[in-house]
């Protein structure tokens, strides 16, 4: 779908586009739907309008004066704000189904097109964690590579401190004008001067915890591989490892002590095949694979035995279509808080495409789902 869309042509377009994903039940994947379907933002949002309307909801769409606002905020700040498919959008981070349909960017945008690695972390890391991510980075940056991280305590901190004389990105969770951690401010201004900043939120948004998987999307889909230091089984830095699993990116951990809390989500990440890795030589050597771009779950080829010719009747065997009421009660009942993959609610609601897209697009603006990483939905408790 993605492959479709194709980046604003003026300025007036593109602030359409900020228009729209900043309307209420407006995720990226809903974003990239309604272009489809409508062909530009501007008619997207007076379907929106129109079908509020109709069905007495206030405020679908975020008003035009507070988009012509949040850009001339962006402008006085100092910031870039980029479009999809423009030609300073990191190409790595395209290739993703969720990828920000607007990026704003601090700082260099000339980074964002170098070949670009993850280190990531625990946040209450050891003293050898810290030391061995700041020469990881260094050594990294030294073989060319730009050093993306989250800006956050700990491994985070340190990559970016190793990186920073060649070059390293961060991915921020609030505005770019909400400096998290506060103590990080230096680095942050480091950053400015040699490297850059990206955040999807608005300026002045604060961080909060359902924005840290949003932003570790980016950290992940902005690189070729991730490279996870010291991490609890369960954490941001392993959402992040998923997420680049789910990307098509190479993961790879540094293996700890089994007596370390700390070491349990990357020795877990080496038992289920991410690579092995102590130093920068093995992380090159680990990217220098062959790189394909990222395959989402219903595009992989699954081999399954011929059925025999009963089963083989049983499942060509023509269905009854059901009507629109129906295909609604019945995709709603294959939902859960749990999120669950588009492809594998295709497969048991027997429903087309079209008609599973257009039904899950109708929940999502009356705020029944959400979208989550890896093209799954969920219904909201």
């Amino acid at each position: 779908m993605l492959n479709t869309i194709r980046p604003p042509e003026n300025l007036e377009e593109k602030l359409d586009w900020l228009q729209l994903i900043r309307s209420r039940s407006v995720g990226p994947i809903t974003f990239y739907k309604l272009l489809e379907r409508f062909g530009s933002a501007r008619d997207a949002l007076q379907a929106l309008t129109a079908k509020a309307i109709k069905n007495n909801q206030k405020d679908p769409v975020s008003s035009k004066s507070s988009i012509d606002l949040e850009f001339t905020r962006i402008q006085n700040f100092g910031a870039e704000l980029i479009a999809y498919g423009e030609d300073n959008y990191p190409p790595l981070l395209a290739q993703i189904p969720d990828a920000p349909p607007l990026i704003q960017v601090l700082g260099n945008t000339r980074f964002l097109k170098k070949r670009t690695v993850a280190i990531v972390g625990a946040r209450n890391a050891s003293t050898n964690g810290i030391t061995l991510a700041k020469e990881l980075a260094q050594d990294l940056g030294k073989f060319g590579f730009l050093i993306a991280s989250g800006l956050a305590r700990g491994i985070d901190t340190a990559a970016h401190q190793g990186a920073i004389q060649n070059g390293t990105i961060a991915a921020v969770a609030g505005g770019l004008d909400v400096i998290y951690p506060p103590e990080n401010k230096p680095l942050y201004d480091a950053i400015i001067e040699n490297g850059a900043l990206i955040s999807e939120m608005p300026l002045g948004s604060e961080p909060q915890a359902k924005h840290f998987p949003r932003r570790n999307r980016l950290v992940s889909g902005l690189s070729r591989g991730v490279v996870v230091i010291e991490a609890s089984l369960k954490s941001g830095s392993m959402i992040t490892a998923r997420l680049a699993q789910e990307q098509g990116r190479e993961t790879m951990a540094i293996p700890g002590s089994p007596l370390d809390p700390r070491s349990k989500g990357g020795n877990a990440l080496i038992k289920q095949g991410a690579t092995l890795v102590e130093t920068a030589q093995d992380i090159v050597e680990a990217l220098e694979r062959p790189f394909d771009p990222p395959i989402t779950k219903s595009e992989r080829k699954r081999v399954v035995p011929e059925p025999s010719a009963p089963l083989l009747n049983i499942v060509t065997e023509k269905k009854t279509p059901l009507n629109a009421v129906d295909a609604r009660l019945s995709v709603k009942e294959l939902l859960g808080p749990s999120p669950v993959y588009v492809d594998d609610l295709l497969r048991q609601s027997q429903l087309s495409p079209t008609e599973l897209n257009g039904i899950l697009l109708e929940f999502e603006l009356a705020g029944q789902i959400e979208w989550q990483p890896g093209n799954r939905v969920a219904l909201i408790a």
